[in-house]
């Protein structure tokens, strides 16, 4: 599933396409994603401008002229695909094409500027759902995310407190998006990396008395900023199913530490560790021994 930095990378390739433009025509070529759309879907759509384009975690957030929000998630394998209008040419040099079918065009955008935005989604896991601005805050699926982890607010100190007296393992609790929101299996391994923490160590173990941040809260929350950062760079990961709204490949793959490179030497200096492979939860956690205690 796409995380923080590909939701992002879309994102801002979806900005000069839809921000500032209106909806001239939209198509639903099926009633449902995940889960239905809105009946009153197209109305509250068609000529009605794109205000801002913003992002909450794994959600895309278009606001409209309105006063509405069009809540987008990418699912498992949703994208974006933007194209000119006149001959349907791809809005990029190169485009590097994946497993799109015709027949996974779910949603079609139509803009005043000139753009066509057609969301694929072959396993229909992704999701449109539209909420009064009004409402946003208590919208079920946003209203209990926990803080953005690019965002000022976000510090050793609220980290901290959030993972106080937590019974669970340190990567599960950088899993769970009410401690911090839009975090997943890569970006947590990565981030522990860098930090040098082991995904094993008790979640606790980053507060200190009070939950006050320690050292290691410090350093985890430096870690997670940077990676994230670097990431959105480049673009993002592409492993499965994650293409840039052009079509182009993320590259952020290339410079993994530790994510799916079981057996593999510690990139570290000086390390000289191998990379191990555990499951936590049903997930696979990619770490390195020595260096991450």
């Amino acid at each position: 599933m796409p995380e923080l930095p590909e939701v992002e990378t879309v994102r801002r390739g979806l900005e000069p396409a839809m921000q500032g433009a209106r909806f001239t025509r939209v198509e639903t070529r099926r009633a449902d994603l995940r889960w239905p759309l809105p009946k009153d879907f197209i109305q509250r759509l068609a000529g009605k401008t794109v205000t801002g384009l913003g992002r909450r975690a794994k959600y895309l957030l278009a606001d409209l002229s309105s006063g509405d929000v069009l809540l987008m998630h990418l699912g498992m394998s949703g994208s974006f695909h933007v194209f000119q209008k006149a001959g349907g040419e791809k809005l990029a040099r190169y485009y590097h094409e994946r497993e799109r079918h015709a027949a996974h065009d779910h949603v079609v955008f139509h803009m005043s500027s000139g753009a066509i935005v057609t969301f694929n989604d072959p396993r229909r896991f992704g999701s449109m759902k539209i909420v009064p601005r009004a409402k946003l805050e208590a919208e079920p699926l946003l209203n209990r995310l926990g803080p953005e982890p690019l965002g000022n607010a976000f510090g050793a100190a609220m980290l901290a407190q959030a993972c106080q007296g937590k019974k669970t393992s340190l990567k599960a609790a950088l899993l769970d998006q009410q401690v911090v929101a839009g975090l997943g299996n890569i970006y947590v391994c990565e981030a522990l990396h860098r930090a040098k923490l082991s995904p094993t160590r008790m979640a606790s173990t980053i507060a200190g008395r009070g939950g006050a941040p320690t050292d290691r809260a410090e350093r985890l929350v430096d870690a997670i900023k940077a990676v994230l950062n670097d990431a959105i760079k480049d673009g993002g990961s592409s492993l499965r199913d994650h293409r840039l709204t052009d079509g182009e490949l993320g590259m952020f793959q290339h410079r993994f530490q530790v994510y799916d490179r079981e057996g593999g030497k510690c990139r570290t200096s000086g390390c000289g560790g191998t990379v191990k492979r555990i499951v936590q939860s049903g997930r696979s956690t990619f770490y390195c021994p020595v260096c991450q205690k």
